[in-house]
């Protein structure tokens, strides 16, 4: 799986995917920013949607381009570390570098393993390994919200059919991409077991609604 790697690389994409993505974009803008610190307010979640409710529009933009942008950065960094690789070695390091960064995100060391449902952070890695992949996902978080108006039914709808984009006839992404589609789209379910009982009671709130509705 491996093969045409050293073990420089592997250490460096798993442990620097891992740190890089254990950033808490939403405490560092939150503190930064002089709002209440996240981990205070609504769910206590470290993502934009939550860094949304200390009123503060533009910190939630900075956490989700951060969030967004260091899955991506990761998979960067492991893509040009294998410039001379072949594709397949190429794609099996930029799937574990991005792997690596999403975990830290849900699991960072910094905030005793408490972060993030890895929603932005799955779209920015996506967007970077593999740039079909994650458009299509993002359109179909789109049209979910659109259509439903509900923010967790769009993301779990556009994360589950994400590994299966990757093998539609125009993408045709090596198969690395899709184990790393399918091993975060897991994670995300696991994350929204919360969301999902609401949904199935019909109790999860839609975007835009009443905050004291909603509660």
């Amino acid at each position: 799986m491996f093969e045409g790697l050293s073990f420089v690389q592997i250490a460096v994409a798993a442990v620097g995917g891992y740190l890089l993505g254990s950033i808490p974009f939403g405490v560092i803008a939150t503190r930064l920013g002089g709002a209440p610190d996240v981990r205070t307010v609504g769910s206590g979640n470290i993502g934009a949607t939550n860094v949304l409710r200390t009123g503060r529009k533009d910190l939630a933009a900075i956490t989700l381009l951060g969030d967004g942008g260091k899955g991506a950065l990761a998979v960067l960094i492991a893509w040009l570390a294998t410039q001379d690789s072949p594709l397949a070695s190429q794609s099996v390091l930029t799937a574990l570098a991005g792997g690596a960064a999403f975990l830290g995100h849900l699991f960072p060391v910094w905030l005793r393993f408490k972060g993030g449902k890895g929603v932005a952070t799955f779209l920015g890695t996506l967007l970077a390994a593999a740039w079909p992949v994650g458009l299509l996902a993002g359109a179909t978080w789109i049209v979910m919200a659109v259509l439903f108006r509900i923010s967790s039914l769009a993301a779990l709808t556009a994360v589950a059919l994400a590994p299966a984009f990757v093998f539609l006839p125009f993408v045709n992404r090596p198969a690395p991409i899709a184990y790393l589609a399918l091993f975060m789209a897991i994670l995300i379910y696991v994350r929204h077991t919360p969301n999902i009982r609401r949904l199935l009671k019909g109790e999860e709130p839609r975007i835009g609604a009443d905050k004291k509705a909603a509660a």
